[in-house]
């Protein structure tokens, strides 16, 4: 898979700087109207024009509901490609559970929600209300390789990565797969587009995302492709009014990866990224990576934590970092691999305990008006549809919080 398949950033001038023209107030409504039909008869795969793109600006290929006039979930980031088929069924890393993930969100009934109990209906109505990333040759390489070693991003695209840092990625003789590649650069595009959709908005989450073990230099831990370091580095050169992130990782290992990224921006005071990044990691102490980066904020927890003490470290150290980083966006890796039975957990969070944390965190950032982008984080469990609908609880709380603020109401600055 040659990278000359790959188009520039800046064959995309209409979407990456997107014009300041705006339209009519009666054009808009009128486009909102073909676009965004709450009908079920009507679909979004007709909202897909250039001309579309332009002046919505999200880097998407097909657009999903409108968040204005959907008042039930927060706008939620798919593609049909994150997952793939003749995966080993014996790996420890469910490539397939993003597809299970997005069926939950299609099928389970919406008992969670209160005041919804009695609603015979799931959480997404159809597959054509998710947003959808950029096809993958559509999405700009200048994204990795503006951050990202570039022999490193050019030789995994390529299929040439050396058996080591296949081996040490985790995925070995996967790696070299072409709907791996394709998945791992789609994941990226997805979360750019959840940082989109919550920075005007206020709050939305992707089906994937979280992987926080890669590095400026390389892949590692079933990561290849930073997708947190990515998203921010596009949204605060895309987003003027977005200049400073903060990474909030509640998976159970340390986001090493995205600590790197942070430390390398931050400590040249003449880096173009210096200042956006920050990253706060509560995980398990003694957990995979054995050698620790420094995240602006580590929380390393013992093993056996349990709810309790969980949610009270959560409170505090979230608290402190708000206050001293005063972020513009926060990115929230939700991972549920703290679950009590995870399979690389180490730590005894419920699920209870895992949906009060997701709920806590969206609400305290929402509620002080801090937009949230949330991505599904790690997990890993042999039965593949409870780990999925476990991973959904973000995008059912994200519902909550979305309904409580009457979220469909908000209007992002447009900067």
């Amino acid at each position: 898979m040659s990278t000359l398949f790959w188009r520039s950033a800046y064959a995309f001038p209409s979407i990456l700087q997107p014009s300041n023209k705006r339209p009519s107030r009666n054009y808009s409504r009128s486009l909102s109207r073909q676009l965004f039909s709450t009908n079920d008869a009507a679909t979004a795969d007709t909202a897909s024009s250039s001309e579309d793109m332009k002046y919505l600006g999200l880097m998407a290929s097909r657009l999903g509901l409108d968040p204005a006039l959907n008042r039930f979930h927060a706008p939620i980031v798919n593609h049909p490609n994150y997952s793939f088929e003749d995966w080993p069924p014996n790996h420890t890393f469910p490539m397939d559970k993003f597809d299970r993930i997005a069926n939950a969100l299609l099928t389970t009934s919406s008992k969670n929600f209160p005041g919804y109990s009695n609603l015979p209906r799931p959480l997404v109505r159809k597959e054509q209300h998710f947003f959808q990333p950029l096809d993958f040759q559509d999405i700009p390489r200048e994204w990795f390789l503006d951050i990202i070693n570039e022999d490193f991003v050019n030789r995994f695209l390529n299929s040439e990565l050396t058996v080591e840092e296949a081996r040490y990625i985790g995925f070995r003789e996967q790696t070299h797969r072409p709907e791996l590649i394709e998945r791992t650069v789609l994941e990226v595009a997805g979360t750019v587009l959840t940082c989109q959709l919550a920075s005007h908005y206020g709050i939305a989450a992707n089906v994937a995302g979280g992987t926080h073990h890669a590095s400026p230099t390389g892949g590692a831990g079933y990561t290849i492709l930073n997708d947190l370091a990515v998203a921010t580095h596009v949204i605060t050169t895309m987003k003027p009014s977005v200049k400073r992130v903060l990474v909030i990782d509640c998976d159970v290992h340390q986001g090493d990866g995205t600590a790197k990224f942070s430390t390398l921006w931050n400590s040249d005071p003449n880096h173009p990224n210096h200042e956006k990044l920050f990253t706060l990691s509560m995980h398990c102490a003694s957990n995979y990576p054995q050698l620790k980066a420094h995240s602006t904020y580590d929380i390393g927890l013992d093993n056996g934590c349990q709810d309790e003490e969980y949610l009270q470290q959560l409170e505090t150290s979230v608290n402190q970092a708000l206050g001293d980083v005063q972020p513009d966006l926060v990115l929230y890796d939700a991972g549920v691999d703290v679950y009590e039975h995870d399979k690389l957990g180490r730590i005894k969070i419920t699920e209870d305990g895992i949906r009060k944390r997701d709920r806590w965190v969206l609400d305290r950032c929402v509620g002080a008006k801090i937009p949230v982008a949330a991505v599904v984080g790690g997990g890993y469990d042999k039965d593949v549809d409870a780990l999925a609908r476990r991973h959904a609880i973000v995008h059912e709380e994200c519902a909550y919080v979305w309904r409580k603020y009457q979220m469909w109401k908000r209007k992002g600055d447009g900067n």
